[in-house]
């Protein structure tokens, strides 16, 4: 495919335009040509980015590939309702864990009130569910911090790759390129591209802590439920670069049969990353192994109703699933006391939570 650019414009005439071109050398500023040859007639690709400064023709190539990617979102549906209304419900759910865009509580917001980062993944996982043949998305990753981007890019490319399509990515940002790991890359700042470069996607080196509850108060507000802390529970904190990127905490069934993990919560700028599958996985092994303040070996029961967490807890051979009820427990069967010291129940709400055992590394059969 060769592109040329073209854009014409009247010449400036004005005293500061004039000032402007004596001071700087400049004839004109009415002309923008480029040239462009990207060998991908072939189709036999999925990714590719166009990548260089502001004002290098990057949105203009892009368009000459296939119309940009600018979906309309309503003002009064959150996104859970926004992204494919007729489709599935999984689809949708799993397009936005895919993306990272985890926390439950932002599916229930519109478009509109996200932030930067939610509302740049939610564009990603509108755009996966949607799956055109060929997409083209300008200023890629431009609006959110660099952490973020880079995660979000990861993920992004990862699910498009299932979806069958191509994608091509405006972006002025070089750093998202080993995370895509593109299949072909335009500069429009030398001219160059680069088909079939193997790019390594950046290694992620994840300490585990053993504390108590002092960082909940970082990882509550992320959480989906509200819900009491654990009783005689022992915490845990993941840790990337310095930095709590995930929490969970462990507490033990009665008789020390086995344990139960709860309060699972991975960061916002971390999600789809897969820190909280290894994350969840590093410390239920340790409690196999007898690593823990009982000494004993057992295996962890977990709890959750989050559709994408319970999707990679059925592929991971790791986990059985063990349960799958649909609402809670009868109201006032669970008595929680409020401020006043009153009892109030809770409980039978429709809640499709899903029970899934750690069994550990599989084993080949004798």
């Amino acid at each position: 495919m060769k592109v040329s650019i073209q854009h014409r414009c009247a010449d400036a005439e004005s005293y500061r335009a004039a000032r402007v071109k004596s001071l700087f050398n400049v004839d004109s500023g009415a002309a923008f040509d480029l040239e462009a040859d990207l060998p991908i007639d072939d189709g036999q690709w999925r990714v590719g980015v166009i990548v260089g400064p502001s004002g290098s023709g990057k949105t203009s190539i892009g368009r000459a590939i296939a119309p940009l990617y600018a979906p309309a979102w309503p003002s009064d549906r959150p996104i859970i309702d926004a992204i494919a209304p007729a489709g599935a419900f999984d689809d949708v759910t799993a397009a936005l864990s895919a993306v990272g865009l985890g926390s439950v509580p932002s599916w229930l917001r519109p478009y509109g009130v996200l932030s930067n980062g939610e509302q740049f993944r939610a564009n990603l996982a509108r755009l996966v569910v949607e799956a055109p043949p060929v997409a083209v998305v300008d200023e890629f990753s431009s609006v959110v911090d660099r952490q973020i981007a880079r995660v979000g890019a990861g993920a992004f490319a990862k699910a498009w790759r299932r979806t069958g399509g191509q994608v091509v990515l405006l972006s002025c940002h070089y750093d998202v390129l080993d995370w895509l790991q593109p299949d072909w890359v335009f500069d429009s700042a030398t001219g160059q591209f680069d088909r079939g470069s193997v790019r390594r996607r950046p290694r992620l080196d994840l300490d585990i802590e053993q504390t108590d509850w002092r960082w909940w108060p970082h990882f509550e507000p992320h959480h989906y439920l509200k819900m009491p802390k654990m009783i005689a529970a022992t915490n845990y904190v993941g840790w990337i670069n310095g930095e709590p990127v995930a929490h969970m905490a462990v507490s033990t069934r009665p008789g020390l049969i086995e344990a139960r993990a709860c309060r699972l919560v991975v960061m916002p700028e971390w999600q789809g990353a897969g820190v909280g599958m290894r994350f969840l996985n590093a410390v239920c092994a340790a409690w196999l192994a007898g690593n823990n303040r009982y000494g004993l070996s057992l295996r962890t029961l977990f709890h959750t109703s989050h559709p994408g967490l319970a999707a990679a807890l059925r592929r991971d051979k790791r986990w059985t699933q063990v349960s799958a009820p649909l609402y809670g427990a009868p109201s006032g069967k669970l008595r929680k006391p409020t401020a006043g010291g009153v009892l109030t129940s809770y409980g039978g709400h429709f809640r499709a939570v899903q029970g899934f055992r750690y069994m550990g590394e599989p084993t080949c059969a004798s």
